[in-house]
């Protein structure tokens, strides 16, 4: 198995939760960690505790689509895991992948079923282990490299949230098969990945490139038109709530809508996904 699998963990200011994840990663598989900053110290630490890990410093914040690309383009096994910092594998897990896969050859994408993210009574619904799915959330995504060869990655132009989306929403349209397994565990704390002290900024910076990519994502798909009518009422929503917010002197809640109205804004009037967050 070892040599068939590369994990990729693209991570920013979480040296809080990425020693409990490679910490639970057997140290027979290699591993990228894709830190979008310069700290030395970060990847020295790291790569002397773990003999399995390459940590490679990208001086700057890519996001989730060009950092996971970047530790893409560096893999020469047949499969790559890509993993959140803030995940941690069960005892079973990556074998889990490997009976998988080999059950179902031609996947794209295999993810796991036990997370936060899925709803439990509509998965309960759903009688076999094992099944086909539109979509899977990116926290853990297990890639059959080959299928992706004339269809690439992720589109880098979203920084982050819907480039999963987008990614499987290209697969489908090739034909191309993604599984979800309710028999492989990933724990997932969601929207942990970074240090407690910036939460406040990245809750800024989620809302900003959840509008952006909100709208991107749709004009990209289903035309300018459509993706107008689909965010319009969030538009007005942003804008309203953050002169309310002015008026009553809720500088928190106005930072956060004024946030989100940017991000739509730019979205509409084609500029690049630019916001990062301040720190």
């Amino acid at each position: 198995m070892s040599k068939n699998l590369t994990i990729i963990i693209n991570t920013f200011k979480s040296e809080d939760k990425i020693f409990s994840c490679l910490d639970s990663i057997d140290s027979i598989f290699k591993v990228l960690v894709i830190e979008n900053s310069n700290n030395d110290e970060l990847k020295k630490k790291i790569e002397s505790l773990y003999s399995n890990v390459q940590c490679i410093l990208t001086g700057e914040n890519l996001g989730y689509a060009k950092g996971n690309n970047l530790g893409l383009s560096k893999v020469n096994t047949k499969y790559a895991l890509i993993l959140n910092p803030d995940t941690t594998l069960e005892k079973n897990t990556i074998k889990n992948f490997f009976d998988t896969a080999e059950k179902i050859k031609d996947f794209a994408i295999i993810g796991p079923a036990k997370q936060n993210e899925f709803n439990d009574s509509e998965l309960k619904r759903e009688p076999k282990d094992l099944f086909e799915v539109k979509d899977l959330k990116g926290f853990a995504m297990f890639l059959n490299l080959d299928q992706f060869k004339d269809i690439g990655y992720f589109d880098q132009n979203f920084f982050i949230y819907l480039e999963e989306i987008d990614l499987c929403k290209r697969l489908r349209e090739k034909n191309r098969k993604i599984f979800l397994d309710k028999k492989i565990i990933i724990n997932h704390l969601g929207g942990k990945s970074h240090n407690k002290e910036i939460d406040f900024e990245m809750e800024l910076s989620r809302n900003w490139h959840w509008m952006w990519s909100s709208f991107y994502f749709n004009r990209k798909h289903f035309g300018y038109l459509n993706s107008f009518a689909k965010i319009f009422l969030k538009l007005i929503s942003s804008l309203l709530k953050t002169i309310f917010y002015t008026f009553i002197f809720n500088n928190r809640k106005k930072k956060i809508y004024l946030h989100r109205l940017s991000g739509l804004l730019n979205s509409i009037i084609g500029k690049k996904s630019w916001y990062r967050p301040k720190i």
